[in-house]
């Protein structure tokens, strides 16, 4: 179950990343930093990856035979 709540954490991490690099884009479009949009997107990149470990975790937790 710990794992499982760990996944939809990492899910909701995921929307945030999206919602930060909306954010970024729309700043840059203001007038900010270019730099933002390159954070934007490297935070949404390890979001990712921390969704599809967790994701992977969970299937090999149920797949795996219980004794």
């Amino acid at each position: 179950m710990t794992r499982l709540v760990s996944a939809l954490i990492s899910a909701l991490g995921v929307l945030a990343g999206l919602l930060l690099l909306a954010g970024a884009v729309r700043a840059y479009r203001s007038g900010a930093s270019g730099l933002w949009i390159g954070a934007g997107a490297l935070i949404l990149v390890a979001v990712s990856y921390a969704l599809v470990r967790d994701v992977r975790d969970v299937r090999r937790r149920r797949s795996a035979p219980t004794e």
